[in-house]
């Protein structure tokens, strides 16, 4: 009885595998075809202000000189690493993305050096400890350091535009695409940690995953 029952057992685990492979085809498969003739999302970009950008991270503006610390400043997180604060070149970010990325374990800063308009394609944060019941259950888990989240939704994803002498804190976990711009090229501040280029870098791609590439116009003056 032993023996059989053994065999019930690993038969089943066998099954068990090969369907497990079988999924992993078949999702393959959809994720190529989805690839292969993804449908364009247009978006309207929103100005980016304290208000607007309140679910995603915080807007700075200019403050007089000698203001105390207060909760319209920067509310930084940068304790899990060294800070590194740089002025990174960006070329050829033109008005559309299929793919969005978050830092799990820092919050981000950038803005232009001049002050110049450019665009910034947000969801809000899914880290596992963010997600609420009524998200859904699909949990996944990073390739980059293990840490669990819930991958982002066509429905949810904004485009803000930014102009003017200020600068964008993303809430950790953030995710967003770009900075975005029409110029052929751009310089931004960046603050994040030294290592987060390498080490909490975690992407999900629309157009693989659903189908969906997103493009955006705007027509108002800089």
């Amino acid at each position: 009885m032993e023996i059989e029952e053994q065999i019930a057992i690993n038969m089943i685990a066998r099954n068990n595998y090969v369907i497990h492979q079988l999924l992993l085809i078949q999702q393959s498969d959809q994720e190529a075809t989805m690839a292969e003739s993804p449908v364009q999302v247009n978006l309207v970009p929103i100005e980016a202000t304290s208000k607007s950008f309140a679910d995603y991270g915080q807007v700075i503006e200019a403050s007089s000189d000698g203001d105390l610390f207060g909760p319209n400043d920067a509310q930084l997180d940068l304790s899990r690493g060294t800070p590194r604060f740089y002025i990174m070149r960006l070329e050829g970010r033109s008005f559309g993305f299929s793919t969005i990325t978050h830092h799990a374990n820092v919050t981000q800063c950038l803005g232009s050096v001049g002050g110049h308009v450019w665009y910034l394609g947000v969801a809000k944060p899914s880290l596992i400890e963010d997600v609420d019941g009524e998200r859904g259950t699909r949990v996944v888990e990073s390739g980059s350091d293990g840490h669990l989240y819930a991958p982002p939704t066509v429905e949810e994803v904004r485009v803000f535009r930014f102009s003017g002498p200020k600068f964008v804190k993303l809430n950790r976990g953030t995710w967003h695409a770009g900075p975005l711009f029409s110029d052929s090229s751009m310089d931004f501040y960046n603050l994040e940690l030294s290592n987060t280029n390498e080490v909490d870098h975690t992407t999900h791609s629309f157009k693989k995953k659903n189908g969906v590439i997103f493009r955006f116009e705007d027509n108002t003056s800089s």
